[in-house]
């Protein structure tokens, strides 16, 4: 059964209340999502003139009222305008999970349209700051071709670098470090399930790197610890996207919030906003 998005069951029930005292805080990286990831990255997509699909998946039986019905799954999907990139709000449909957290956003993009296949994807969990987000989308629709890059990799280690990340001692071609080594960003294996084009992903052996490399980024405030945010990146998505992600993850600018992940409250430093 397929049905309109019943208002009765909220995309982003964590949507912070607007009562709320708001600050401006930093480090970035640190601020989480503000409890509006959906909203701020949907609100973008629609500034940039994608269409918005939402679908609830359920089960009614014939003498059951419409709001006793039992949501099994729902989806939301915006799709660019020539259908070449799109987004999908993938938390409310039991999304499968990055590390220990789940997948909130799942973004692709494709050469043509020939294909309904993706020829790479890209996937971030709740308390990606919705800033960045915003910024790889933008820079994604402007984009004639989603799916050529124009950039090699080192255009990421150098987004970071110059809001004066540190590269990796070990590997300084392959990863990066905010000053407090609490947030990272590496190009190397693709977490199971990542989705990419590349056939050799489907084909190695065990213990055998699947197909090329692609970036990773995530925030763990302690050591061992729960992290806050985790992204991931397949190997096709161009270098110079993932740059403006990176470079937007790690700006210096303040970002306004209401609300503070409890993980990284005492690292950030705030300022009242109203």
């Amino acid at each position: 059964m397929e049905a309109p998005l019943n208002p009765d069951f909220p995309l982003d029930p964590s949507t912070p209340n607007s009562t709320q005292p708001a600050y401006w805080v930093g480090p970035r990286h640190l601020a989480g999502d503000d409890g509006r990831l959906y909203d701020a990255v949907a609100d973008t997509l629609a500034g940039l003139g994608w269409t918005s699909l939402t679908i609830v998946r359920g089960r009614q039986e014939l003498d059951e009222a419409p709001e006793d019905r039992q949501v099994l799954r729902s989806t939301v999907l915006h799709i660019s305008p020539d259908t070449l990139r799109w987004a999908q709000w993938a938390l409310p449909d039991e999304p499968f999970h990055l590390g220990d957290l789940p997948i909130a956003w799942q973004i692709s993009a494709r050469a043509d349209t020939d294909s309904p296949l993706a020829q790479w994807s890209a996937y971030f969990t709740p308390d990606v700051p919705g800033e960045v987000m915003m910024d790889f989308l933008v820079a994604l629709d402007a984009r004639e071709q989603p799916t050529a890059s124009f950039a090699g990799s080192e255009s990421v280690l150098d987004a970071v670098t110059a809001h004066g990340w540190l590269r990796d001692v070990d590997r300084p071609g392959g990863g990066a470090a905010d000053p407090t080594f609490t947030s990272h960003l590496g190009l190397g294996e693709v977490p199971p399930l990542i989705q990419d084009a590349d056939p050799r992903a489907l084909v190695a052996e065990a213990g055998e790197m699947a197909g090329p490399p692609g970036w990773q980024a995530w925030a763990e405030p302690e050591v061992g610890a729960r992290c806050l945010w985790a992204a991931s990146f397949g190997a096709g998505v161009p270098h110079d996207l993932v740059a403006a992600f990176a470079g937007s993850l790690s700006s210096t600018a303040p970002v306004l919030r209401r609300v503070l992940p409890e993980s990284t409250r005492d690292r950030l430093l705030r300022a009242p906003a109203d």
